[in-house]
């Protein structure tokens, strides 16, 4: 099967600093939950630029569901769904009223649209929010309001840069479970950055990125055993320690 995300070769270079992402290679499958895991400054939120065509990449090439970014940016694009770091919803607009906008802004048709976000805000649990001010609703609230907004053209891949951040426990871990259900009950491929351990899951794939190289790869217990650790903190401090290799 295509692979929902195929990134090979990426590098990337602000100015004349040196590299931010040297030689990236890691591929997403089509209904898996993989994890971009790194410390602060590892180059997740770059490599998120790239993706999203914020950055072009100096050398490599990204495949969005078998379309090449570069070649064919409209058709990559519109196969994904993102959830930025920074909140981008408008706070003066009804949860519906951001929803009915971005779903314009993709082309979707009135009656569609109403479809498709009623759909969205029975499962995401907004059904009694949808009226409501965004400036209203507590930051989990809000980033179920992006998660359903991301998904309204119901693209095959979906993509999230440090989602959690600033949410309450219960919320992270409400938010981590939803887009976990979303690959078993969807079959929708997810590229989650993060660099918080407990947002992975023992049957996850993981990419370990470590100042802007990817250091280990694969199903998080095949790095656990690579690592001779019982978890992933563990892992991590093995697999990035000076000369690692996995």
């Amino acid at each position: 099967m295509t692979a929902a995300l195929s990134v090979t070769g990426l590098r990337f270079a602000y100015g004349k600093g040196g590299f931010a992402l040297r030689d990236v290679d890691f591929t997403v499958a089509p209904g898996r939950f993989t994890a971009l895991l790194g410390a602060n400054g590892a180059g997740k939120s770059t490599l998120m630029g790239l993706l999203t065509r914020l950055f072009t990449p100096d050398q490599g090439d990204i495949q969005i569901c078998g379309h090449d970014l570069r070649r064919n940016p409209r058709a990559g694009l519109g196969a994904m769904g993102v959830v930025f770091q920074q909140p981008t919803l408008d706070l003066d607009l009804t949860v519906r009223q951001n929803l009915t906008y971005a779903a314009g802004l993709r082309g979707l048709g009135g009656r569609e649209t109403a479809s498709r976000i009623a759909v969205l805000l029975e499962r995401f649990a907004l059904s009694a929010r949808a009226g409501d001010k965004v400036r209203l609703l507590n930051g989990g609230h809000r980033r179920r309001v992006e998660l359903a907004r991301a998904l309204l053209h119901r693209p095959p891949l979906l993509i999230l840069d440090e989602p959690t951040v600033g949410l309450d426990a219960p919320s992270r871990r409400d938010l981590v479970a939803h887009v976990h259900r979303l690959c078993v009950e969807e079959g929708v491929s997810v590229l989650w950055a993060t660099h918080l351990f407990d947002e992975v899951a023992p049957g996850d794939d993981v990419v370990l990125l470590h100042r802007g190289a990817v250091q280990a790869r694969g199903p998080a217990a095949d790095l656990l055993a690579a690592s001779g650790t019982d978890n992933l903190a563990g892992a991590f401090q093995v697999l990035t320690a000076e000369g690692a290799t996995a």
